[in-house]
């Protein structure tokens, strides 16, 4: 792939994010991301702080799977192997929509810290590595990325979201993507019934980054809301309700959102 070979030469990481970002196949667009990483070290790679680029509302995306409103995403049980599949594939779905948004956080907005754009290059090549080890997994089970339906839920909020860094950060790290701190574990008690060892250690993989990256999330709002002169509560209660976006619902997997930064006093306004 093109970007893969001029990544051995200076490259302004910020255009190399959009272009990854813009790639429509799977498996290159996994290549190209971890070649971000692996290319050059951060600290001597050009940034291409201050440049804006011409708006563009969605990544690159391949043809499958198909996007259907979210009540029309089959509900299937783990009892089945096919059920299992359907649940990896929509976890990769997730996983596949986290790497454009870490991608899209990277090339969007300009005049960050160099700090930032670390954070989001470290966050993408961690989503990009949690989609492959969904995609050999379905592929061992005889499926693919692509074979069922799934909804575009996590993009809309980022669509939302793309002029200003702090409402991307209040709305998707903090509440849509700090969902799966709450939801995987309740997912991985289902599939140990089910006998599922591969899917459960998956599982564990994702979550104990993901907590990870929730946390870089909340440590940017904060620091968004604090140059801004805003209270983080009060802000994130007035962007959640400009942007139609409900609270956190329950039940709150507490310890590891006070791991990821949340504070007490949130989770007890969200119980």
């Amino acid at each position: 792939m093109q970007i893969e070979s001029s990544l051995s030469e200076p490259v302004e990481l910020r255009a190399a994010a959009r272009q990854a970002w813009s790639i429509a196949a799977p498996e290159g667009k996994i290549r190209a991301t971890l070649a971000l990483q692996s290319a050059q070290p951060l600290e001597t790679r050009p940034i291409e702080v201050d440049r804006v680029f011409e708006d563009a509302l969605r990544p690159g995306r391949p043809a499958l799977p198909r996007l259907v409103h979210p009540r029309d995403v089959p509900q299937r049980g783990v009892g089945s192997a096919a059920g299992r599949a359907a649940l990896l594939h929509a976890i990769a779905h997730i996983e596949f929509n986290a790497v454009d948004l870490a991608l899209d956080a990277l090339w969007r907005f300009a005049g960050m810290s160099p700090a930032w754009y670390a954070d989001w290059l470290s966050v993408a090549c961690d989503e990009a590595r949690h989609f492959s080890m969904l995609s050999a997994e379905l592929t061992r089970r005889g499926f693919a990325y692509g074979d069922f339906d799934a909804h575009d839920g996590l993009w809309e909020m980022a669509l939302r979201t793309r002029d200003d860094p702090l409402e991307r950060m209040a709305l998707v790290p903090r509440l849509m993507e700090a969902r799966g701190l709450d939801v995987t574990p309740l997912i991985r008690i289902k599939l140990e019934q089910a006998n599922d060892v591969a899917a459960v250690e998956i599982l564990a993989v994702i979550l104990r980054e993901e907590v990870g990256h929730v946390a870089i999330g909340n440590r940017w709002y904060t620091a968004l809301c604090a140059e801004r002169g805003l209270d983080p509560a009060l802000a994130w209660n007035d962007l959640a309700a400009r942007h139609g976006a409900s609270p956190p619902r329950g039940p709150l997997n507490e310890a590891a959102r006070l791991q990821a930064g949340f504070t007490p006093q949130e989770l007890q306004a969200w119980r």
